[in-house]
């Protein structure tokens, strides 16, 4: 299919197209707010924390091909550590660079945690046992104030501290340029850059021998076994990386919300997240991302069809919250029927459904493609 004469013309000037994309993400939050007002400026910086997670996320199911559906547990643990360190539960107000590592980190851990026993698991298996560990996470959270109070139970911890970068808070923003920044414009730059870094490292694990080793696990661990790949430790990789995102996702939700609670890291968030990087396209960054930004700017918009009803029909004939449900389902089903492999997918898996022998596309088929 040829390209528009637009897109031939940026395809061979890189250097434009990287200039115009990035006075967009610059412009973006004044575009939206002048034109939809603050709330949708917020709901652009959940579009970046939900990349976040998709992008890491990605790593486990889409590169290593190992299903999760307990991926919102580190989330939750970066949140938690960062309300920890920051907030008047335990007195504790450290730097927020100092904060965030340390909740990646232990995300991390409990990324190892969490694989070392399940290393000999696959498939449903896997996926029950995964979807057991973030429950658990969720109830430990939910019960962990008595007899030491930990987490406040269901109450949740408040009075989270704001983001504060050189002396600059992100909830008493200055003005610029004459104009007064909403805290929602800042948060939003901070989890651009923080995506931007994500989007790098995930490319780059891709292109890596790493990258490799997860591509040849995912299509069939007996084989990658055989060529001298060490199994556990890149499953414990893959577990511990995939955490590391969800760590640093939290934590920034937890500055940005300033209030977390275990209501907020249910088993539908992580449903959510996997089913961000199904509609877009396991195993691709830009599929991932497409995912995220579909599946959280959607059902906010539909939340106008409640008004749209009342002025055409004089009542609400379908609650926007039933709608927006029986829409994500038929979404899905008709993913799975006419494009299984997302929405942009990677070149390895548009092969390996459209193989009319598997085998023999197998093995034609280099197990890696570097321009996927």
């Amino acid at each position: 299919m040829r390209r528009l004469p637009g897109l031939d013309f940026l395809h061979a000037r890189p250097g434009l197209a990287f200039a115009l994309l990035a006075a967009l993400l610059i412009a973006l939050p004044f575009l939206v707010g002048s034109g939809l007002g603050n709330s949708w400026v917020r709901v652009l910086d959940f579009v970046l924390l939900y990349m976040l997670m998709a992008i890491g996320l990605n790593i486990v199911v889409g590169y290593a091909g190992l299903l999760d559906l307990g991926y919102i547990a580190f989330y939750a643990l970066g949140a938690y550590v960062y309300a920890w360190l920051a907030s008047p539960h335990f007195g504790l107000h450290l730097p927020f660079w100092v904060i965030l590592p340390l909740g990646a980190t232990f995300a991390g851990l409990f990324g190892v945690l969490l694989g070392t026993p399940v290393l000999r698991l696959r498939g449903d298996y896997l996926a029950i046992v995964t979807l057991g560990f973030g429950e658990i996470i969720r109830i430990f959270m939910n019960n962990l104030n008595a007899p030491f109070n930990l987490t406040n139970g269901p109450q949740g911890i408040n009075l989270i501290d704001p983001v504060r970068i050189a002396g600059l808070s992100f909830a008493e923003p200055p003005r610029f340029l004459g104009l007064d920044l909403p805290p929602t414009y800042l948060y939003y730059y901070l989890f651009l850059a923080f995506t931007l870094l994500a989007i790098g490292v995930a490319m780059r694990l891709q292109d890596s021998r790493v990258g490799r080793a997860w591509a040849a696990l995912r299509e069939d661990e007996v084989a990658a076994a055989a060529m001298g790949i060490n199994l556990r430790n890149t499953k414990l990789l893959a577990f511990a990386m995939g955490a590391v995102f969800g760590g640093v996702a939290g934590g920034l939700f937890a500055a940005f919300q300033g209030f977390i609670s275990p209501e907020s890291f249910s088993l539908w968030e992580s449903i959510l997240v996997l089913c961000m990087i199904v509609l877009g396209g396991m195993g691709n960054v830009a599929g991932a991302l497409l995912g995220a930004a579909l599946l959280t700017i959607l059902p906010e918009a539909l939340r106008y069809l409640g008004d749209l009803q009342r002025t055409v029909l004089g009542q609400v004939v379908v609650e926007p919250t039933d709608l927006r449900m029986l829409l994500f389902g038929v979404a899905l089903v008709s993913m799975m029927l006419f494009r299984p492999t997302g929405l942009l997918s990677s070149r390895q898996h548009r092969r390996e459904w459209a193989a009319e022998d598997g085998v023999a596309e197998q093995e034609r088929a280099s197990l890696y493609d570097s321009r996927a």
